[in-house]
């Protein structure tokens, strides 16, 4: 039974790794696999055919040309914004967890003020004020996404202070810099990796949801803005699904990969946690 679910298991991180590396390098090398440019200009409401693999707009772009760059915007989006988040939230989990007291008190009603912070809501009615942006959009989510994974850093810190080679560090004198750095935080990656990787999807999912409300930055093209297009120039009336879905299934496909990956590593962390944590760091 075990065996059957470890090769399950394998079987959805291969087909996630495949998927987040093809991605990535559609994103990297876009300008070599786009066969058009954005100026190009060809007869509008083209059905998918083999120049135009999915078709064209209403004022004759390339729908694969606008897929293939949007690719870029997107996964930046959602790569940047997990990478900013996870680093907030790790930073404050791991000074909450090892110091306690009136430091952990402090952090942690801190975040729970941010937790009650409303993300999108505040996403829209700065857009409202401020020109909608993709780095705005990328600033507000990292500064509210962090509080899920500060929670998470700051009990796992906490089993860990108390552990043998944590005591053996601070007995030596080591700063208490070194020993977070040093001791607890490589015990803690693979807690930190899967967080990460559901940061992006939900990044992700939100830069779609907002730009398809029209709160993406028009001169940018993204999967979530192609929607919105879409629904603006009568792509949904008109019944164009090359307009819309394959976008929206790059967005569900993308999200998949890190869903498929981030069980990867919590079946890892959670059947190698108490053998990885016993292990002291090298000094």
């Amino acid at each position: 039974m075990k065996d059957s679910i470890s090769n399950q298991k394998k079987y959805f991180t291969r087909i996630g790794g495949f998927l987040f590396i093809l991605f990535l390098l559609i994103a990297i090398f876009a300008p070599l696999i786009a066969p058009f440019q954005f100026t190009d200009r060809f007869d509008p409401f083209l059905p998918p055919g083999s120049k135009h693999l999915l078709g064209t707009n209403d004022i004759g772009n390339d729908l694969f040309t606008e897929f293939i760059y949007g690719s870029r915007i997107t996964l930046l989006v959602g790569l940047l914004t997990g990478a900013f988040s996870i680093s907030i939230g790790v930073f404050i989990g791991l000074f909450a967890g090892y110091h306690g007291g009136l430091i952990d008190e402090i952090l942690m009603g801190f975040t729970d003020i941010v937790l009650t912070i409303p993300r999108i809501p505040l996403i829209i009615v700065l857009s409202a004020f401020l020109r909608p942006s993709v780095g705005l959009m990328i600033l507000v989510m990292s500064v509210l996404w962090w509080t899920s994974t500060a929670r998470v850093i700051r009990s796992r810190t906490m089993q860990i202070r108390s552990m043998g080679f944590v005591e053996s560090a601070r007995c030596l004198g080591f700063s208490s810099w070194h020993i977070l750095f040093y001791e607890i935080l490589p015990n803690i990656v693979m807690i930190i990796i899967p967080e990460y990787l559901i940061t992006v999807a939900s990044a992700m999912i939100s830069e779609a949801s907002l730009s398809f409300l029209g709160l993406g930055d028009p001169s940018l093209k993204s999967w979530g803005m192609m929607i919105h297009h879409a629904f603006q120039r009568g792509g949904f009336l008109n019944g164009m699904w090359w307009w819309y879905l394959p976008p929206g299934l790059g967005v569900t496909v993308f999200v998949l990969s890190m869903v498929f990956l981030s069980f990867a590593f919590e079946e890892t962390e959670t059947g190698m946690g108490e053998e990885i944590v016993i292990a002291p760091f090298n000094h």
